[in-house]
């Protein structure tokens, strides 16, 4: 079981039961998912760029990544549809909060200059994206094997229905957001 989501299921949820007034605990939002996606846009030119970014990813996931192809062709780009050009991982359950754990605990206090995370990166829906600019941060990464820095979006998929309940649920499991 890990930290988090024994923090989650003794602590956030009366919490947010109290705070959102919600009487049924089903109702309570809660982590459903977790999406890290690299973009490689230049595995156009050098497929072996794909595969360093598939063995980083999977080092910072603990899980193998899929592999992201184009879905139409831009000549501009010299890109054709269906080439490879980025890997993701889909995290779920104990992963999902084992890495949003290290995430919030270790990996942003790191970033350089880190103020805290922006509270308007919710989609709408209770969703909220989160770019890196560099794998750096992540301490399972060796720095002296990276060839270059790579950025990746990092997704985390909720089940609340509003971004205020979204805010509501992230602030109680520690991200930390910047203060406007």
């Amino acid at each position: 079981m890990s930290r988090l989501f024994e923090k989650y299921r003794k602590d956030v949820i009366p919490a947010l039961q109290e705070e959102l007034g919600i009487t049924n605990i089903m109702a309570v939002p809660r982590l459903e998912k977790i999406i890290v996606n690299v973009g490689v846009g230049d595995a156009i030119q050098n497929v072996k760029l794909l595969d360093t970014a598939k063995a980083e990813l999977a080092q910072i996931t603990g899980q193998l990544p899929g592999v992201g192809r184009a879905k139409k062709s831009i000549s501009s780009f010299k890109l054709r549809k269906g080439q490879p050009i980025a890997c993701y991982v889909t995290l779920r359950n104990q992963r999902m909060y084992e890495f949003f754990d290290r995430l919030v605990n270790i990996v942003l206090p790191r970033v350089r200059d880190f103020r805290g995370v922006p509270a308007t990166s919710f989609d709408g829906r209770g969703n909220y994206t989160l770019g890196m600019r560099d794998q750096l941060t992540f301490p399972e990464i060796d720095y002296t094997k990276v060839e270059r820095p790579r950025g990746m979006n990092i997704t985390i998929v909720t089940t609340a229905r509003t971004d205020q309940e979204a805010l509501a649920l992230l602030k109680r499991l520690g991200m930390p957001f910047r203060e406007s």
